[in-house]
């Protein structure tokens, strides 16, 4: 056990005869670590993508609203009657009659 711990320390174990089977080891935990490191990165950028998509929304999602909003407030008979005031046009005071079309059958 001391042995093979100061074989660890030293390095002796990767130049010894059979260290082929060691290097093999080495570089397959290495292509393990840089296949996780990857993988954390990819995940990393898609929580960063997530999140700047989700701002985005609610950014428009405001400017629905507020769009909103204001189209109701042009759309109101007191906004439309004064804007037809500053053009010279006033509200009837004839109410409307009803058109009945009968069919030629």
């Amino acid at each position: 056990m001391k042995k093979s711990i100061y074989s660890i320390l030293k390095g002796t174990f990767l130049v010894s005869d059979d260290s082929f089977k060691n290097w093999r080891m080495i570089l397959f935990i290495s292509g393990l670590a840089i296949v996780m490191i990857a993988s954390s990165h990819s995940a990393d950028k898609k929580v960063y993508e997530i999140a700047r998509l989700k701002n985005e929304v609610n950014e428009m999602r405001s400017a629905f609203i507020d769009g909103r909003s204001k189209l109701m407030r042009l759309k109101m008979e007191s906004a439309v009657v004064s804007k037809m005031k500053e053009k010279g046009l006033s509200p009837s005071v004839i109410p409307p009659k009803k058109i009945k079309v009968k069919s030629q059958n």
